[in-house]
């Protein structure tokens, strides 16, 4: 029965944080703050996400295969190559790596 408690205040918030951005007066919406900010939060949150899974193995950090990947991708970026070959780059290296590792 928990669990379906949970489900059920998991929706109610969900459609609450929903009906308030809709509820947001458009005066707001168009401030020059709140507009850099809808373009950067993106960012920011992907780049977070990217370095916590990247870095991160339970509560330790950690130097492994997914590190060389992450550069391999940064490289290819770098170069400006298209995202499958950045993607394919990442996962060649981390796979290398790993192979090698054992």
């Amino acid at each position: 029965m928990n669990t379906w408690i949970a489900i059920a205040a998991t929706v109610l918030g969900c459609y609450a944080v929903k009906l308030a951005g809709l509820l947001v007066p458009a005066g707001v919406l168009e401030r020059s703050m709140v507009r850099r900010l809808a373009a950067l939060l993106p960012v920011a949150l992907l780049a977070a996400l990217t370095a916590q899974q990247t870095f991160a193995d339970g509560h330790a950090l950690v130097l492994d295969a997914r590190a060389a990947g992450l550069g391999a991708a940064a490289l290819a970026l770098v170069l400006r190559a298209p995202f499958l070959v950045v993607v394919g780059a990442a996962v060649l290296v981390t796979a290398g790596v790993r192979a090698i590792a054992g």
